[in-house]
């Protein structure tokens, strides 16, 4: 018998990157409002899979998180009005999610300055509910898990915001957290240029990741590559990525890099050569530090992309990283 799904969703609410989604100089403009009518159409569509799938959705805003909606913990206040002519579910679910995010982007009101959207923080929130959900003791009930009643458990990241190079190191850990609890990352850029870190997320958990080209088309992308649950994916052909940038973020500047330097010891990334490991303060022989200095490639115009700086070039693709292990010393990543 088919396995209940979990579907865990992460709407990225940026009001900035929204705003400029929806201009009409756009080939394709999308305003949240027709973002969230073709959004909830998919999240009703997963609910009317299967009576037992369950839903999360969290929203990733400027400096915070918060949990839009929940199948499993519905409250009082979130009960909409009884009416006969729509199902109750489908209901339920577009009232909560639709009045949540209209007070919360309420609340923000107008910033001088946007602080970076909480996405780190929204990937630990469903991690955490998943392991909740999913790891229930059978010892305390004294009552084994019926196997048609496990969740077979994925995030949906709807992105819109550019990377944020000093989240590397945390988005990292939330992607060996899911690797670990066996959870797909799933990632539909909808606005923006491609991110290096939800593209790595995706492939390492054997997720999908769909760059929206016309985003006219946002729910028949979602439904054709996104409402079927990992097991099902194995017999259906779902769009993969056909390229992916593997660049790391260096320890010291938070900067993309396309060259960095690994320490031997602790593995952090530098963007060069360092006399002594920021992280383990392990100090490196000089004529080691000589060699690799003398190594480093010259940017040029042909090289930096018109005089950009390598490092602040977050949307290109490069090949797999590889390291050239440096005894007693720094590792040259390329």
């Amino acid at each position: 018998m088919e396995k209940a799904s979990h579907l865990s969703v992460i709407v990225d609410l940026s009001p900035t990157q929204w705003h400029l989604s929806a201009q009409a100089s756009n080939q394709y403009p999308l305003s949240i409002e027709t973002f969230l009518s073709q959004l909830l159409a998919f999240l009703n569509a997963h609910i009317a899979s299967k009576h037992e799938n369950t839903l999360v959705v969290f929203g990733a805003l400027p400096g915070k998180s918060v949990m839009l909606y929940s199948s499993t913990e519905l409250l009082t206040d979130d009960m909409p009005p009884l009416d006969a002519n729509s199902y109750l579910p489908f209901k339920l679910v577009d009232s909560t999610v639709v009045r949540k995010i209209m007070d919360e982007l309420d609340a923000i009101g107008k910033l001088e300055e946007e602080p970076p959207c909480a996405l780190v923080g929204a990937v630990t929130k469903a991690l955490c509910y998943i392991n909740r959900i999913t790891h229930h003791s059978s010892t305390t009930t004294g009552v084994a898990e019926d196997p048609t009643t496990l969740h077979d458990p994925r995030i949906l990241i709807l992105s819109v915001s550019p990377d944020l190079s000093s989240s590397y190191i945390p988005i990292m850990n939330a992607i060996f957290s899911a690797q670990k609890l066996k959870v797909t990352i799933d990632v539909c850029k909808v606005y923006g240029p491609d991110t290096v870190f939800l593209q790595q997320a995706a492939h390492l958990t054997d997720g999908s990741y769909i760059y929206l080209e016309r985003r006219d088309a946002l729910l028949q992308n979602l439904i054709m590559s996104f409402l079927s649950p990992p097991f099902i994916r194995k017999i259906l052909a779902v769009p993969k990525q056909d390229k992916i940038d593997f660049r790391a973020a260096c320890f010291c500047h938070k900067n993309i890099v396309d060259v960095g330097f690994v320490c031997s010891v602790c593995l952090s990334i530098f963007c060069q050569p360092l006399p002594v490991c920021s992280t383990c303060r392990t100090k490196f022989p000089i004529n080691t530090l000589k060699r690799l200095n003398a190594a480093r490639p010259a940017i040029t115009p042909a090289n930096s992309r018109m005089g950009v700086p390598l490092a602040n070039l977050n949307n290109a693709a490069t090949p797999r990283s590889t390291s050239t292990p440096v005894p007693n010393g720094m590792s040259n990543l390329r």
